[in-house]
């Protein structure tokens, strides 16, 4: 992906709406709050403000050093849509920060991976349940990997993450858990937390159950002899030593080192050890986690850190509404999305009302696939002149979809059109759309227009999965029958070849006022239900200019000839 330039920028940045800025100003708030004296400040944010951030840098040293914004992923089930949108969102507040900046002062985005985390569920889509039952409990990098692709299952999910964000294009950088145990990253900070022990136990122990408190422990240390990540109490504790005993799962007691990979933090207290250890300054989380927040941000100042700036985003449901679960394995995964729809819709949808709930299933993509297009042509429309001035092309969801650097061109044709034109020409691979795109727009080929491209891939793939086993023709009534008699004419009438979609469409119209359909809405109706099968569809003049009028003209011959009505079984 280029790097667009974002000089210039900061004024429109200062006026913008949309919410990745909201979250954009508030992290420049804290960094200047948190790294400035008063003065400096009062110095620098006029600077910003007017689009002169480099001075301001270059005069304080301070600012010299990256914001590090930061995403989660635990992986003890296969990456899903739901992890990615945290990367696509915060991505998002990262280039609204380097545009109210002019990318002058520095930031990072770090994916990190909770993967020394222990196994605690099988997850049923997963093969050798058998295996991982075995492994239950020890860290997910030293869990087997069920698919016998990589070292590990959590080296083999985290290398599913990876691929799908670097194909993305995604500015990250990869972080392991187990990389900063075991390299001794995380060694200073967990000495801390071991002299903080009664300090973390003050903040954990009013958020859990009677039992839970009896024996809770912000230490799991790894046993010696299983190898499993242990729950258990701290019977003693050593912060001169940096070490725990502990009772193995033979029975024994054991006095363990907290460091070097020979022990982790329960997840609430290994959050805020982990802002603190690598100076997290940004990181959002879903809607359900807005207590397990509260309790780390107080434990991050235990530490002697601050908590990161962030928001609480609602969470994606999937078709019967349930929240998304790795473990269930009842929501869409990336590859199922990128299987049927762009990658620029996903992100697209992801962007829209963070703080909504919002379903995520196989329907929501042919919608989503078309609004980012919409999206995409309004904000390379040129401006009218006279006209008055509309949003600020900032605030146009493509900006935040592509990192600041929107494509110049997006897609003649739409995804429902396209669905349309293989329903109608019972295409099966690309090359039969392409003879008809081909036609209805001399010149555009696979490589003038590889957006369209793409979408008539997954067009064939949506359609064959998702609208053809549902595909019911009806015959037509009387009042459709003359009304399709008289559209046949009408295009008969037309220029030999006509691909203006506006004059057919124009044709359309006619014959259903007419034909005395009121309101005219129920004659498109009755036009896709008896040639596409289905009760929505196309503007119907755009569909017969790329499907071709001789082509249409010999659907509605046929539906006529009732040769398109279903046989039910």
């Amino acid at each position: 992906m280029s790097e667009p330039s974002l000089k210039g920028l900061s004024r429109d940045a200062q006026a913008a709406r949309s919410w990745p800025f909201e979250q954009a100003r508030a992290l420049l708030a804290r960094t200047l709050r948190l790294r400035l004296s008063d003065a400096e400040r009062d110095f620098a944010a006029p600077l910003i403000a007017e689009g002169k951030a480099e001075e301001a840098v270059a005069a304080l040293p301070a600012l010299q050093q990256a914001v590090i914004l930061e995403t989660g992923y635990g992986p003890s089930g296969l990456p899903h849509v739901g992890t990615f949108q945290e990367v696509a969102r915060t991505t998002m507040v990262r280039s609204a920060f380097r545009a109210l900046t002019g990318d002058a002062i520095p930031t990072r985005l770090i994916s990190f991976s909770d993967d020394m985390d222990g196994l605690r569920k099988v997850a049923p889509n997963l093969p050798n349940q058998e295996m991982l039952a075995e492994d239950m409990g020890k860290p997910l990098t030293v869990v087997r990997d069920p698919f016998e692709t990589h070292e590990s299952f959590g080296a083999h999910n985290n290398a599913r993450l990876r691929a799908f964000l670097d194909g993305f294009g995604f500015d990250y950088e990869f972080v392991s858990s187990t990389d900063c145990y075991h390299s001794g990253r995380f060694d200073a900070a967990l000495l801390t937390a071991l002299a903080c022990f009664d300090a973390i136990q003050k903040v954990m122990l009013p958020t859990l159950g009677e039992e839970r408190r009896a024996t809770y422990s912000p230490f799991l240390p790894i046993s010696p002899t299983t190898g499993r990540v242990l729950q258990v109490p701290a019977l003693e504790r050593y912060p001169d030593r940096g070490t725990i005993v502990f009772e193995d799962e033979d029975g024994t007691k054991v006095e363990q080192r907290v460091t070097g990979g020979l022990a982790k933090l329960q997840w609430k207290p290994d959050w805020a050890m982990r802002w603190a250890a690598l100076g997290v300054d940004y990181e959002m989380s879903g809607k359900d986690l807005i207590d397990s927040v509260k309790a780390s941000n107080q434990i991050c100042k235990v530490l002697g850190g601050t908590p990161p700036e962030g928001f609480n985003y609602e969470l994606f449901l999937d078709e019967q509404g349930q929240k998304i679960s790795k473990t269930k394995g009842n929501g869409l995964t990336m590859e199922d999305w990128l299987r049927y729809g762009a990658a620029e819709s996903l992100a697209y949808y992801v962007f829209q009302s963070p703080k909504s709930a919002k379903k995520l299933h196989f329907d929501v993509i042919p919608k989503a696939t078309d609004e980012y297009l919409q999206q995409l042509d309004a904000y390379n429309r040129p401006p009218v002149e006279g006209a008055p001035a509309g949003p600020l092309k900032i605030d146009n969801p493509v900006w935040h979809v592509h990192a600041a650097a929107p494509p110049a061109h997006g897609s003649p044709i739409t995804f429902g059109l396209m669905l349309n034109l293989v329903s109608a020409s019972g295409a099966s691979d690309k090359a039969i759309l392409w003879g008809f795109i081909s036609r209805y727009s001399p010149g555009a080929t696979p490589e003038t227009e590889p957006l369209l491209d793409r979408l008539t891939a997954y067009a064939i793939n949506y359609y064959e999965d998702f609208v053809a086993p549902h595909k019911r023709y009806r015959a037509p009534s009387d009042q459709e029958r003359a009304a399709i008699a008289d559209l046949i004419a009408r295009f008969k009438g037309l220029p030999q070849g006509c691909t203006d979609g506006e004059l057919i469409q124009n044709e359309v119209y006619a014959a259903g006022k007419d034909a005395g359909f009121e309101p005219l809405r129920a004659w498109f109706q009755g036009l896709y239900e008896v040639l596409l099968g289905q009760s929505q569809g196309p503007r119907f003049g755009s569909f017969a200019a790329i499907f071709g009028l001789d082509r249409t003209i010999a659907l509605m011959e046929g539906a006529l000839r009732g040769e398109l009505v279903t046989t039910e079984p």
